[in-house]
């Protein structure tokens, strides 16, 4: 029996994890439930709501409740990885269906759009995600479906109109998906703001321990799109293990208090790296030179984010050349975990890229901003010399 009420503070629901008391032993940790499989009722029924752990798995209800509260959504589901979420919305599109996207966004999920998105029948506008006109363009009343939203982009942190383009959608007659991964539940509640569907990279800020690979999906309603994708989640089995599953609930419970440490320390970064001589712009939506500022700070409340990205002078060379000599920084790929991580993104995308070739991605962890900032400096000034 959840011990917490609607008008609990969002940090006292993750903190609590909805105050769930196991009924059995009265364990105030949530339970891990390993079955695979539950047993009929004398007649075959399953009255338990249960059949099979492929499409039912307790150990998931956890985290996708809390999500759902977080989100503000009518219901959540959890994945195996961020792209089998991204994935089931556009698979539970159908053949011909109009698809309006951010050039800029998630390369994974860009190139799976332009591949094999492309090829199973679905058709593709790729837009300016800052331009909210570029979207009004785009969208083909009836034919467009769903309107792909990543806000911030990752990795140079522009922002889109959630709420406008929303609009914009629905007077069309297309959903807006929200991949809002880096901004979470704490900073930014799209569902608030128009959209029909939030996603979550689960690895990332949800997890915040960089020790699993997880994706979730939360709705504003419960239609038969959403039944779609329901089916595509247990049809094609992109399943989350159940200690996976348990994982992601325990860290979604410091979610707040990372969030917030990452954002301050990453805008205390952005600032002081900001008109640095060997730094040729940094990216930050908390900065107010930021062409995004301003949306920004409408639409995300308590912070701009952990992630930056800073644009070396020197250009492809100098800024591998800084990830390779800092201490604290870790040269891996990922965002969100408590490590801070540094990332040469054009190398990661390839070619077809369209990442400055001088950039790097900084996903700010919980260190001491000050040692980040000291390493960074140390870094810059050997890659300069």
């Amino acid at each position: 029996m959840a011990s917490l009420r609607n008008d609990d503070h969002p940090a006292t629901k993750i903190a609590q994890a909805l105050g769930d008391i196991e009924p059995i032993t009265k364990s105030v940790t949530p339970p891990l439930y390993p079955a695979s499989t539950y047993q009929r009722d004398p007649d075959n029924q399953y009255r338990n709501g249960r059949v099979y752990a492929r499409p039912h798995n307790p150990t998931f209800e956890t985290a996708e409740r809390l999500l759902t509260a977080l989100e503000g959504g009518a219901a959540s589901l959890l994945f195996s990885s961020g792209m089998a979420a991204a994935t089931a919305t556009f698979l539970a599109l159908k053949p011909g269906d109009h698809v309006v996207a951010p050039e800029v966004m998630y390369w994974g999920l860009r190139n799976w759009l332009k591949g094999a998105a492309t090829e199973w029948g679905l058709a593709f506008s790729f837009v300016d995600a800052t331009d909210t006109q570029a979207f009004a363009r785009a969208l083909a009343p009836g034919r467009t479906k769903l309107v792909w939203l990543e806000t911030p982009t990752n990795p140079t942190w522009g922002i889109s109109d959630i709420a406008a383009i929303a609009k914009l959608a629905h007077d069309a007659g297309a959903r807006v998906a929200v991949d809002s991964t880096v901004a979470t539940p704490i900073l930014t509640r799209p569902i608030e703001l128009g959209a029909d569907l939030v996603m979550h990279s689960g690895t990332k800020y949800l997890n915040g321990h960089s020790d699993l690979i997880a994706g979730t999906l939360t709705t504003a309603r419960e239609d038969e799109y959403w039944e779609r994708i329901k089916a595509v989640r247990s049809n094609v089995g992109a399943i989350l293990g159940t200690f996976e599953a348990w994982l992601l609930q325990r860290g979604m419970r410091t979610l707040h208090l990372r969030v917030e440490r990452a954002s301050q320390s990453a805008l205390k970064i952005a600032q002081h790296f900001a008109h640095h001589p060997l730094v040729a712009e940094v990216l930050y939506p908390g900065l107010p030179e930021f062409p995004g500022h301003a949306l920004a700070a409408r639409q995300m409340t308590g912070g701009f984010g952990g992630m930056l990205s800073i644009r070396t002078k020197g250009g492809e060379a100098a800024a591998v050349a800084v990830a390779a000599e800092t201490r604290l920084w870790k040269r891996a790929t990922s965002l969100g975990g408590v490590e801070s991580l540094i990332e040469h993104r054009r190398s990661v995308e390839g070619p077809t890229s369209p990442v400055p070739h001088d950039l790097l991605r900084l996903s700010v962890g919980i260190e001491h901003a000050d040692d980040l900032i000291a390493d960074m400096e140390q870094a810059l000034a050997i890659a300069h010399r």
